[in-house]
């Protein structure tokens, strides 16, 4: 049992990825087995719509990072996934990201996994984030885990949000529960 932590954050060690790895080193204490990725310095081109998808089964487009990670998305059992709020909504990059996914959308290869939402923003915007997220995660048949919304502006700011860095936590605890159940 495997969580990916994805932060779509082009700060590497920003606000988002702070987040996204409170819940991973939760899971870790709780003894479960976690990946970070960032998406910071990644190239990955957007969708093309160009719907040679549907008879490839897989995006076509090839010269960026994109078949990398989704590759290790296709191998967890939890994808803990988080954006900054760029102007109410997720960030470009992580937009390419989703939109990517089209590709798996047809054949329901993303289907029957976990998500949990992480939206980081300055001031507000982050329930549409979240929103964005979820939706993704819901088009692709997840079961959601719940979602964490966080307020930071310069890195390292979110460790100021005891709210969200506490509902990371509880969220953290209940992916342990989910994945490495007590037997009394």
């Amino acid at each position: 049992m495997k969580v990916l932590g994805l932060s779509g954050s082009m700060r590497r060690n920003g606000n988002t990825a702070i987040l996204v790895r409170e819940i991973l080193r939760r899971c870790e204490d709780g003894g479960v087995k976690t990946e970070f990725v960032s998406l910071a310095g990644m190239k990955i081109h957007p969708c093309l719509g160009c719907e040679k998808c549907k008879e490839k089964k897989w995006c076509i487009i090839e010269n960026d990072d994109w078949n990398e990670i989704i590759a290790k998305v296709m191998e967890c059992d939890v994808l803990v996934i988080g954006s900054p709020t760029y102007y109410y909504d997720v960030s470009g990059h992580l937009k390419n990201f989703i939109d990517r996914t089209y590709s798996l959308y047809h054949d329901r290869k993303l289907a029957g996994k976990k998500g949990v939402a992480v939206a980081v923003h300055a001031n507000k915007g982050a329930s549409r984030t979240v929103q964005t997220i979820e939706g993704f995660l819901s088009t692709h048949e997840f079961s959601s885990l719940g979602s964490v919304k966080g307020t930071g502006y310069h890195e390292g700011d979110i460790l100021n949000d005891d709210e969200a860095l506490k509902r990371a936590r509880k969220i953290g605890d209940r992916i342990v529960r989910l994945l490495k159940p007590h037997h009394d």
